[in-house]
This record gives C-alpha cells, structure tokens and sequence, in this order.
C-alpha cells in the first residue's frame, strides 16, 4: 500500500493514500473484495436517487472478456492496462427515468459513485486507476449499450506491481507525484477567482 503524501490540512489517510499507478501486479483481485468495491459506488448519493452509474467489468481469469474490454482503451492505455487483474467502463445514463428529461448531475454522479469506489478500494489495499482515454462507441457496440447511455470512463482495480514492464515515458511519470493547486486557487468567496477569506 502506498504511503500519504503530506498535506495543507488533515485528511483522512485513504485520500491522501489514494493514487493512480500505472504499474499494477497480476495478483488476482478476491471476488469479494470486488463486490464491496461496486458495494461502495452502489451508496454513492445521485440527484433524485437516479442512480444512473453503470458499470461493465472484466478480469484477467476471464481471458475472452478481458481482451475485449481492453480493446475499448486507446492504444497508449493498452500498453500498460493489459496487466491489470480487473477491467471495467463507467456508463452514465443520461435521462432521468421519472420524466425522461436530461439529468444535468449524470456526470456528477458517475463522479461521486468513483469516489466511493477508490475509498473502498484503498482502504483493502487496492489500487485504481481511472481513464478517460477510451473508444466509447467501439464500447457501445461491443456491450450494447443503447442510446440514451453514455460510455465515460475506464478503471483498472488490482494492487501496486513493479514497473519493469513500462514504457520508459510511464515509468517516469509514475515516479512523480502530480502536485495539488492550494486551496485558494478554487475556493472562491464575493466574485469569481476571489479566494474566500478563510483559505487566504
């Protein structure tokens, strides 16, 4: 399990634990822990309790399904997801069922279901690495996916591994931490880009 990097205020340690490797080990991930994970994205809050996350899900045992689903990534994404021991899209419908208008918190609330989903994750020790480079309607086609829904994002599920096999570019921006804007950069009060008093 990765270490928490330091931070401006205190946090809870599975936050400032949390980050996306691109170096996972092969070492299966337990049916049950992947069903606390989905669990957790299942408790997510939603406008309207719509719930409208979806999720496709593969892993390395089921080899077929797993090519498949790989498939949906972009070619750089490939290079390093092919290692991972789960695979899975996030769908978001885009409509709300009780008058079929569209859901302006769809989005949102895909976000909200990840975010349960990687606390519970780092909290078994698991790593997630979300991506937004995907080939969406090669997905609707492959899946299904009717219109109406839209294919969002992918996530790799599995545990920290060594990065030997990277491309070189990877094993480099692995290395560093990607750095976090202060607080006062978007924590606005009075006017827009004004930082609120309390973060000055």
């Amino acid at each position: 399990m990765s270490t928490s990097i330091p931070t401006d205020h205190p946090i809870h340690a599975y936050i400032s634990r949390r980050w996306s490797p691109y170096s996972f080990s092969e070492k299966p991930v337990e049916k049950s822990d992947l069903l606390c994970l989905f669990e957790a994205a299942r408790w997510a809050p939603s406008a309207h309790n719509e719930q409208p996350r979806y999720y496709i899900v593969a892993t390395k045992e089921e080899t077929q399904e797993f090519e498949r689903l790989l498939s949906c990534l972009v070619e750089p994404n490939q290079a390093w997801a092919q290692f991972v021991p789960v695979l899975a899209l996030g769908v978001t419908k885009l409509n709300f069922s009780y008058n079929d208008q569209p859901n302006r918190a769809a989005f949102h609330d895909l976000g909200l279901a990840a975010g349960n989903l990687l606390f519970e994750a780092t909290s078994r020790g698991l790593h997630v690495h979300q991506m937004i480079g995907i080939l969406p309607e090669k997905a609707r086609e492959l899946y299904g996916v009717p219109e109406g829904y839209e294919v969002v994002t992918a996530i790799a599920i599995g545990y920290q591994g060594e990065n030997a096999k990277l491309p070189e570019n990877l094993k480099k921006r692995e290395a560093a931490r990607k750095p976090r804007k202060p607080l006062s950069d978007f924590v606005f009060s009075g006017r827009w880009n004004q930082a609120a008093s309390m973060v000055k």
